[in-house]
Parts: C-alpha cells; structure tokens; sequence
C-alpha cells in the first residue's frame, strides 16, 4: 500500500538539491523544501516530481519552477502548472533560455487562461488520435496540422493550438473530433468541385456570399454526416444545442430541407445561393471552421496535375509490362484502357476496376488510390485521364520540389532550410521536444561495380532454395479450422463438441474445416543501419543480406523499400533512399545497394517516425518495419546516448505499433538482449550471433514473420 504521508523536510531538501546540483550551482533549496512541507503528499510529489522532470533539461529553469510554484499555486489546477511547465520547456529547446525564464515569470498569464489549459483540448495531446481517426474513414489520405483556425486545404486538416469553446475537456475534444469530420466531410462529398472565382463573381459582395455559401453547405454537409456517421452526428447537435447554435430562421429552414435529400450537391448549394444572398446570414457553428477558397484553389492545382501525369505514367508502365509479356509475334496495337465503377450504395465512395478492351487487369501499384482521389475532386473520372503517357509527355522534375542539396546544408548558413521536422521522447520530462530533429533525406550514391554478381554467384545455390520456398509462400493454402462448413470434419472440434452435449452444455455448430487461398497483402520497410560502427564486415553483410532479399521478394511479389539512416545529432539526421516502393529492382537500385556506406551515428527515433510515416502512406493490410542493426541507439554528444536514445526509440516503436505497423529488429549485437526486449518487446527481435550468417537468416526471419 502506498504511502500517504506527507515529506518530511530532510525527506524533500535530500532529493533537491540532488536535482539542483546544489554542490556546483550554489542555488538554495531551502525556502522551496520548507514550503513543500506545508502541502499534501499528493501535491508535494506532484511538484517535486515536475521539478526533477524539468532539470533534466536546465537546472535555473527547474529552479525557479520550484520557487514560484511552491509560493503560491499550490492549490491551483494542476493541469495549468503543467502546460506553464512544458511551455517553459519548449521555449528552451526552441528559442533559449532568456525566453524559457521569461515563460516562467509570467505564470499570471497561465492563471488567466486557466480554463483554456485545464478544460482545453490541447492540438498536441489530439493530433495522434484524431490522425487515427481520420485515416479509418474513406477518400483520400488526410493529414492533421495546426493552424490559426479550423480549416482544411483538401489535403490537410488544420486545427488551433487549443480549442476550449465548451465546459469540459471531454466535450472539447469531442468539438476537435467533430471540426476534423466536417473538414473531412468537405474534402468527401465534393465541396471544392466547382470554381469559387466564377461562382462568386456574380455578386457585389463577395465575402458575403462566401459567407452564405459555407452556411449552405454546411446546412448539406450535417446531412451528410448524419447519414455517414450517425454517432459523432448525435454528439455535434449537442455541442451545437448547448452553445444555443441549433436555432435556423425561417428561410435557412427551407434551405435545411432542400440541402438534406441524399442526392444533394455542391451545385444544390450554389443554386441557392442566390437566394441565402438576400436573407439574414445564419449563425455560425462550433465546428464549422473557415472557408478559405485561397488555400484550396493552390492545394487542387498542383495536386491535379501531379494526379494526372502519375495516372497516365502508371497506366504506360501497365501496357509495358503486358506488352512484355505478350510473344513477340503477337504484339497488337495497345488497348482500350477503361475504369468500371461499383458502388454497393449511395453513401460509399465506388471502388474501382481497371480494364483494357473491356477485360479487367490488375492495377498497377497506387493506382486505386489515385483514382479515388480523382473521383473525390471531380466526381468521376476524366476520359483525358485515362489516357496511357507517351515518351516525353512529362518532364518528371517540374512537379518535384526542388530544395538545397542535403550534402551541402553544413557549408552555408540556411541549416534547417528545406528540412522536415521530428520530435523526440525526452523520458527525463516526460514529454516530447517539438520539431526536435532536422531530418532530411539523401540518394545513396550508386556504385557500379561487380558487388551484386559476386553475391549471387557466392549465394547461388541459397537463392535457388529461397526461389523455391518464396514461390510456394506465394500460391500456398490455409488451412482454416473450426468452420461453420467445409470440405472435411475437424476432429479436434468434434471431440470437444461432444464433450459439450454430454455435460449438458451447447454443441458448437463450428465442425468442419477448409483449405483457403489467402490473397498476400503485405507492405514491408527494411530500415539499415548505415552508422560508422558497421565499417567492415557488417557493412558487407548487410548488403549481401539486402541482395538475396530483394532477389527473393521479386519472386514472391510482396510490396517493399529499402531505407537506409544515420545521425550526427539532433542537427543533422540523415535518410537514405536504397528502393522506395513503386521503384523497380533494377539496375540502379543495385548500384545503391552496392553503394550502401557506414555513415555517422544510430540515431533511431527519428528513422522510425519517418519510415512508419512512409509505409502507412502505402495501401496495404500487414505492413512490416524490419530494422537491420548492429548496436543499440547512440549519437555523439548530445545525450542521446545510453536511456535517453533507448527510450526514444521505444516510444517511436510504440507510435508504430498504433498506427498498425508491426515492427522487428535483426541485430547482431550480442548485448541487444540487454535493452531489445524494452524497446521491441520478447518477441519481436532476433540476436543473430556472427556477422558471417546475417545474409543466411534475413530472408528466413522474412519467410517466418509474413507466414
């Protein structure tokens, strides 16, 4: 049973000035351990604890954490002290400690917004979640971002730093949830399918009709969602009910009626736009948000021409491998290419099938994807795209962005410019350090030499088993028990069942079993450790690993990108590109292989939140993020080393793990059982025990974990 008794002073100081570093830095924990001795156990461990947590990042800044909140806020919400305490902490990382101190002396500002940082959903503690949300409904792959207000560009959900309309932190989060469904709902039911330029040309004022139009679809979207989610549907009335928003005039009624028939439109909502024009502007809702047309016509253009050329290109790359396919002497002119939709009913998006002269084929890579996002923004498909790319129809370089080259960020003076950011699990705070790490991502230069025929000449009678057993992994049969029906009885579950009827309970009907075909749907990440501890004989094993790999995957047909990752701390945290997943394995891909070389340090935390953010980009039932290490996390000088890079790692892993992907580490570390199975879990690693047997058991370990 836990002890409740309250700290006595020798109790608090002890720890104190441990945490203060009394003996160096001369600060006085005195005053702070006498107050202390005033409070409650609970709040004597609630501050004390924050004050360990936040002299892990600066001692004066703990310091005065300590002496403020122990003069007087010992009794006030405790969530409050805690936004004032991470604030103080981001601003360190951010932008200093003069700034960070600054947070700590305006602790009044934080008493005054009190309900917004007790009661408030705050963007940081919803993102993950709502993020989740998100992607499990249909259209297209939505990101969540902060913004200056709720809004959405088509292609990212923007939501405030903190959203504290209602009275509890509960329905807060609950307004959050509805803000990010009616964004979605836009980008869904088609509300950026007309051009806003024209549509509002037409009237003296146009940020009145705009005004007007957003009231009108909003009226449209609500119906929508009431057919589509009808629980988070019930709880938006509710917020809007108990914020008095739910009250329509007369006319916006008669709006309501029109716009709520299931076949409405956003064209419905134009044609009444001409008369909303001329009646009283209706009252905003909660989670309504702002329409920014702006942001949307920006997102759209670029985004449909880059839907276009990919579409085109994917459909050539079809009709080349058919062609290639096909014996020489009965290659025809190319065929028709079509799409038929099929769509079970009015609420669902279509699903769609690729033909060529009416005989259906299966899609390339990404393709179904892309076709959804089309039909999400024009309502069909375009006859002009289905039109497959010649030579030279697009120059691929005009629609990539084009940055400062990674290998010059150290000569000049932009550092972060160009870069994407990451945060990272502090364990001493508890909490993440915002846009901690500057990532970027870098080509392994290709090396054109005789490393890939030299390892498939050493592996030769290898990969002709692993040909033979990856084959037989891609047509082999399930055997699937205790079925309602099937081809022969399984005698296991009878005998149970038996069992059950003569003490007296209910015979199962589950008697039978079959042999099941099972589609592979399988996305799989090979993240490879590129750090200066793999010079030598691991460098080489790695790479020979990857060859038989990618040899054997060919042939099974699974989805998969190589990716390579080092650090040099925080500043300079490096990815590099081996095979992403639409590239084929071909002959520059094996230059890169071959060109695979040990870099700096194993910074992990970053690698992990970006491959896991590249491999739930692609559409795929198992997805799979396979490490293939040498050591334990590590950087040089920056206390990544040790508990901090292992905790961070770990918390990267259990981000994975949410999202769906399922995460394992091939080490050849013989001390990994020391901190592996803290960070993957007992059973999702292996300790291979020579480097010389790596290549041996990569493709094994494969084999074992997608069967």
């Amino acid at each position: 049973m836990a002890d409740t008794a309250p700290l006595n002073y020798e109790q608090i100081l002890k720890p104190l000035e441990t945490w203060l570093e009394v003996e160096f830095t001369f600060l006085h924990a005195h005053e702070i351990a006498e107050a202390l001795t005033q409070l409650s156990r609970e709040e004597q461990d609630f501050f004390m604890s924050w004050t360990r947590r936040i002299s892990t990042t600066n001692i004066q800044i703990a310091y005065q954490f300590a002496v403020r909140a122990t003069a007087g806020l010992a009794h006030m919400d405790q969530r409050v002290i805690e936004a004032w305490a991470l604030h103080a902490m981001d601003t360190y990382d951010r932008a200093g400690l003069r700034p960070a101190m600054q947070v700590i002396e305006d602790v009044e500002n934080f008493v005054h917004l009190s309900h917004a940082h007790a009661e408030g959903a705050v963007f940081d503690d919803f993102s993950g979640i709502l993020l989740t949300f998100v992607h499990g409904l249909s259209g297209r792959q939505l990101k969540i971002a902060q913004g200056d207000a709720p809004y959405t560009d088509s292609e990212t959900l923007f939501l405030p730093a903190v959203v504290a309309s209602m009275e509890t932190a509960q329905d807060n989060f609950t307004l959050c949830k509805a803000m990010v469904a009616f964004q979605w709902a836009q980008t869904r039911f088609g509300s950026f399918r007309i051009n806003f330029a024209d549509a509002l040309a037409p009237y003296a004022d146009q940020a009145l009709a705009l005004q007007q139009f957003h009231g009108l679809e909003t009226l449209r979207l609500e119906a929508c969602l009431q057919r589509e989610l009808p629980g988070l549907s019930r709880e938006m009335q509710r917020l809007k009910h108990s914020l008095g928003q739910d009250a329509l005039p007369g006319d916006w009624q008669n709006f309501a009626a029109q716009l709520a028939a299931p076949e409405a439109t956003v064209n419905d909502s134009l044609r009444l736009l001409r008369l909303a024009y001329a009646a009283a502007p209706g009252s905003s809702i909660c989670y309504q948000g702002e329409l920014r047309p702006e942001a949307v016509a920006a997102c759209m253009d670029k985004r449909i021409e880059q839907e276009k050329m990919h579409l085109r290109l994917k459909l050539a790359q079809l009709l080349e491998d058919m062609q290639k396919q096909a014996p020489d002497g009965e290659r025809e002119a190319p065929p028709k290419i079509d799409v038929k939709e099929h769509q079970e009913n009015s609420n669902e998006l279509p699903s769609f099938d690729i033909t060529l002269d009416d005989m259906p084929v299966a899609p390339p890579e990404g393709v179904k994807q892309l076709l959804t996002s089309v039909y999400l923004d024009f309502g069909e498909i375009p006859p002009e795209y289905l039109v497959a790319a010649g030579d030279g129809d697009y120059d691929l370089t005009q629609f990539e962005q084009q940055g400062k080259d990674p290998n010059d960020v150290w000569q000049g003076t932009y550092h972060e410019e160009g870069a994407t950011f990451y945060p990272e699990w502090d364990h001493g705070r508890q909490h993440y350090r915002k846009n901690w790490c500057v990532m970027r991502e870098k080509d392994v230069t290709p090396v054109h030499d005789d490393f890939v025929p030299e390892t498939l000449y050493k592996y030769s009678g290898l990969i002709k088993h692993l040909h033979r057993t990856f084959e037989a992994m891609r047509d082999e049969d399930k055997l699937l028990k205790r079925q309602a029906a099937g081809d022969e009885v399984d005698i296991d579950a009878l005998v149970e069942a038996l069992a059950d009827a003569r003490d007296g309970s209910e015979m199962s009907d589950r008697l039978f079993m079959h042999m099941h075909r099972a589609e592979r749907n399988v996305a799989v990440m090979f993240m490879v450790d590129m750090s200066g501890s793999t010079k030598g004989w691991i460098n080489d094993a790695e790479r020979e690993s990857l060859v038989l790999l990618c040899e054997t995957l060919e042939r099974l047909g699974d989805r998969y990108a190589i990716y390579g990752f080092s650090g040099n701390t925080r500043k300079r945290c490096e990815i590099y590109r081996i095979k992403q997943f639409d590239e084929r394995y071909d002959d520059t891909v094996r230059a890169r292989i071959s060109g695979i070389r040990p870099q700096d340090y194993t910074r992990m935390g970053f690698a992990i939140r970006h491959l896991t953010k590249v491999l739930n980009e692609v559409d795929a039932k198992t997805r799979l993020l396979i490490t293939l290490s040498d050591g334990k996390p590590d950087d040089y000088f920056d206390g990544y080393r040790s508990a901090y890079g292992i905790e961070d790692t770990r918390q990267a892993l259990i981000e994975a793990k949410r999202t769906g992907v399922h995460p394992f580490c091939i080490t050849i570390d013989k001390e990994g059982q020391e901190y592996l199975p803290h960070m993957y879990g007992a059973a999702h690693y292996v300790i291979i025990d020579e480097v010389r047997k790596l290549p041996l058991k990569v493709a094994d370990i494969y084999r074992r974990l997608t069967t």
